[in-house]
């Protein structure tokens, strides 16, 4: 049976991707040099929000997916990134393979609303680990699962998230709204002849009495 120990060693942007992935550096061990032919790979990637601490900027934003500081030792629970597959190639003692992560920046997504608010310091990642090991042993081919309890911590720098984001939105992000919605406010464009979402987005701000950008 494989001895397994996995780690998270580097997050990292990727730069020439179709749409907005993060590549996961894992490196993976066999502690008692048996041959493995493959590993078919889960990785569960869940945010731990309370590993780190927040400014009041921060906190103030967070309300939205945590409530009032006041009850953060009940509500600042993990969220869910997402989970992702990979095949790995076979090998002896230890290898590295990079998992391509899919993003979104989707701002309805309670991912994307912690991503936006961070502004400095780190997003605690944990990596929960499942699949199947396939190997050859005297015996022959035998298949084992990988432990349930194989897990990983690794503290990625919130300005990673932020290069992958001005890679692909530069300076932007996405909101999503209701066909009504986009009809009024097309029909306010259109009414006080302006150009952009962004100002008229503004413009509404400065007439509700918040500060516009």
């Amino acid at each position: 049976m494989a001895d397994l120990t996995l780690d998270c060693v580097d997050v990292r942007p990727e730069r020439y991707g179709a749409s907005p992935t993060m590549i996961f550096k894992l490196r993976i061990t066999e502690n008692s040099a048996t041959p493995v032919h493959a590993i078919a790979l889960r990785v569960q990637i869940r945010i731990e929000p309370q590993r780190r601490r927040y400014d009041e900027r921060e906190s103030e934003l967070l309300t939205y997916l945590f409530g009032d500081p006041s009850r953060w030792a009940d509500t600042l629970k993990p969220l869910q990134f997402t989970t992702v597959s990979a095949m790995v190639p076979g090998f002896t003692g230890s290898t590295e393979i990079d998992v391509p992560v899919p993003c979104t920046y989707d701002l309805e997504v309670a991912a994307g609303k912690y991503f936006h608010t961070l502004r400095d310091g780190v997003v605690p990642f944990v990596l929960l680990y499942s699949g199947t090991v396939f190997s050859k042993g005297e015996k022959g081919f035998w298949v084992d699962q990988v432990p349930w309890h194989l897990e990983s911590n690794y503290r990625m720098p919130i300005e990673s998230w932020q290069e992958l984001m001005n890679l692909y939105f530069p300076n932007e992000a996405w909101v999503r709204l209701r066909h009504d919605t986009v009809d009024a406010l097309l029909r306010y464009k259109s009414k006080h002849a302006i150009t952009t979402w962004d100002a008229a987005m503004g413009k509404l701000l400065t007439e509700s009495g918040e500060a516009a950008p």
